[in-house]
């Protein structure tokens, strides 16, 4: 039988503990945040990760901003309305009050909301999971890796 816990996506693999580490590390699930310009032809770049981690008591969500950027990727969208859905995505994670009723839910709750499948410019990857002894610097290294490198798409 194939050992399942390899299966994390774009995360590491599960690995042992280094000496001395013990076994902080902590579960987590992510998603990728994608731009579908073209929602029938199921086209997408990626623009950014959402990370939760139960354990930790950790969601988190790294975005491209730039409007520029944002404007290759997407070249036939209204780029000034993306740069807003994607700031409604922060609040939300942030749990700001000001981004309506979906922010004021738990952590878990959120997380969902934002990966649950939609057709939309904007839509998530499968979510995935792994494990970390730090989500905010894993978020960091997803973003880094499956967003920051892809941009000379």
């Amino acid at each position: 039988m194939r050992d399942r816990r390899a299966d994390t996506g774009p995360g590491p693999p599960v690995s042992a503990p280094r000496p001395g580490e013990g076994d902080r590390r902590v579960q987590y699930s992510f998603a990728m945040l994608r731009v579908v310009q073209h929602p029938h032809t199921g086209a997408f770049k990626d623009v950014g990760v959402v990370l939760h981690s139960r354990p930790a008591d950790f969601l988190g969500i790294r975005v491209i901003s730039e409007v520029a950027l944002l404007s290759k990727l997407a070249p036939d969208a209204d780029i000034e309305l993306l740069a807003r859905y994607l700031e409604s995505c922060r609040a939300i994670v942030a749990g700001d009050e000001d981004a309506g009723a979906i922010a004021l839910l738990s952590k878990p709750e959120r997380f969902y909301w934002l990966t649950a499948p939609r057709s939309d410019v904007i839509q998530a990857s499968p979510v995935h999971v792994g494990v970390t002894l730090d989500p905010a610097a894993e978020l960091d290294r997803l973003f880094d890796r499956c967003v920051r490198m892809k941009r000379s798409d």
